[in-house]
């Protein structure tokens, strides 16, 4: 069985295109989910046992449900609800597949991302806290100064692997008609019939992206760790 390089010379434009908007929403994902993240996994710490349920029932819900499902109430339920779509602020998150995808996506590795940064927060040694409380450290002091950068040492690695999947998650766009790489992908295969070359580019379009990605976080933890070098 032999590759018909026309129809991958003609499918690599389009996979390109698709490619740039998989990056879009991987990008929006990790550079709002981050923060979000960071912030309910504080929330979930919280000693206000309300404010932590609250973050704990969040986490639970999207971590607990396919995102799948998530994209198909976000776009199929919620952008007919009559209040969303007659109030602008609310439907210009829901007008639009790729704002719905990407609100999704936001959504759901908020989750996980403060399911991964609760975790490192509760290793830090707590004997660590107590010295800095002691020599009368202020409570923000303390978060900024410690406590966050060993929770990002101790999250970076986990982290990455969140990164890449959120990279994948985004192919779960195009069941709402968005084009990227899969999106693109399956409009091509209805067209051409050409299985196995467009899923094959389809494939090392993902690969080269969570490639670039890893080699980021490989970065990064490099530069963290000689930072932690008397």
């Amino acid at each position: 069985m032999t590759l018909d390089l026309e129809l991958i010379a003609m499918a690599l434009p389009l996979l390109a295109t698709g490619a740039l908007v998989t990056i879009k929403l991987a990008a929006v994902g990790v550079g709002v989910g981050l923060p979000l993240g960071l912030g309910l996994a504080l929330l979930r710490l919280a000693p206000n046992r309300l404010l932590a349920g609250l973050g704990d029932g969040y986490a639970g819900l999207f971590r607990g449900t396919p995102m799948l499902v998530q994209l198909f109430i976000l776009y199929y339920g919620l952008a007919e609800v009559p209040v969303i779509r007659q109030t602008p602020a609310l439907w210009w998150f829901f007008r639009d597949a790729l704002f719905c995808a990407g609100l999704a996506v936001v959504l759901n590795t908020t989750a996980y991302t403060s399911e991964i940064f609760r975790t490192a927060l509760r290793a830090i040694p707590q004997g660590q806290i107590e010295a800095a409380l002691a020599v009368g450290m202020r409570p923000w002091t303390l978060l900024t100064r410690i406590r966050l950068p060993l929770a990002f040492r101790n999250a970076l690695p986990v982290y990455a692997s969140e990164a890449i999947t959120v990279v994948k998650e985004t192919s779960l766009a195009s069941t709402i008609t968005v084009l990227e790489i899969t999106g693109q992908a399956k409009r091509l295969m209805s067209q051409t019939f050409g299985i196995l070359e467009i899923f094959a580019l389809a494939s090392l379009f993902y690969l080269v992206i969570n490639l670039a990605c890893l080699g980021a976080f490989a970065v990064l933890e490099r530069r963290q760790a000689r930072g932690m070098r008397p």
